[in-house]
């Protein structure tokens, strides 16, 4: 039996090593990732985590894990920005405000697919031009849903949240190791 992530987020891999757990190998799959007109940022993230498991080639008996990070301002899906204009506009959208992270974990073995999906409420300060700026100017912004990286500078940011850290920064712990753990992955045991 092999783990397969599907992910090419250096955060995933750094949260599974925490938990001791190393991907046999990596395979993000090419997914059109474009929400549905009218689509919800829950069940959009939800179906995000179901059709990357489902595009990752593995054998029968390996176990391929996936997920999705999806950062909703109300009914709003703020995904990836292309530049750091659309970076400034998310930001600036939720200083002062709170708004939702959502995670989706899918784990597929074989034909059998187990799912989660966590919602953190987080808060972001009131943000001045030069906080603005000063975090743009990291690049830390790029690649990230919302245009931002709890675990990085834009943490200075965040003065609080209200659910699960991990699931923040792209894979909540506790639920992945339930869903691996269900899917009859060897976690806690000693090699």
């Amino acid at each position: 039996m092999k783990l397969v992530l599907g992910s090419g987020s250096p955060r995933r891999r750094e949260l599974l090593a925490t938990i001791g757990v190393v991907a046999d190998a990596v395979r993000p799959p090419e997914i059109d990732e474009t929400p549905m007109k009218s689509e919800l940022p829950r069940p959009y993230c939800v179906r995000m985590a179901r059709e990357k498991v489902a595009a990752v080639e593995a054998a029968e008996g390996d176990i391929v894990l996936c997920a999705d990070t999806t950062v909703a301002l109300g009914r709003r899906i703020m995904g990836k920005p292309e530049n750091a204009g659309e970076a400034a506009e998310f930001l600036m959208a939720m200083s002062g405000r709170r708004h939702k992270v959502i995670t989706a974990v899918a784990v597929k073995r074989g034909s059998q697919i187990w799912e989660r999906d966590v919602v953190t409420t987080v808060k972001m300060k009131h943000l001045s031009n030069e906080e603005l700026n000063g975090y743009l100017a990291t690049d830390d912004w790029r690649g990230k849903a919302g245009g931002y990286g709890i675990q990085g500078p834009a943490g200075a940011l965040i003065p609080w949240i209200q659910g699960s850290f991990t699931a923040v920064v792209g894979l909540p712990l506790a639920e992945t190791s339930g869903l691996l753990q269900a899917a009859g992955y060897p976690l806690w045991q000693a090699s």
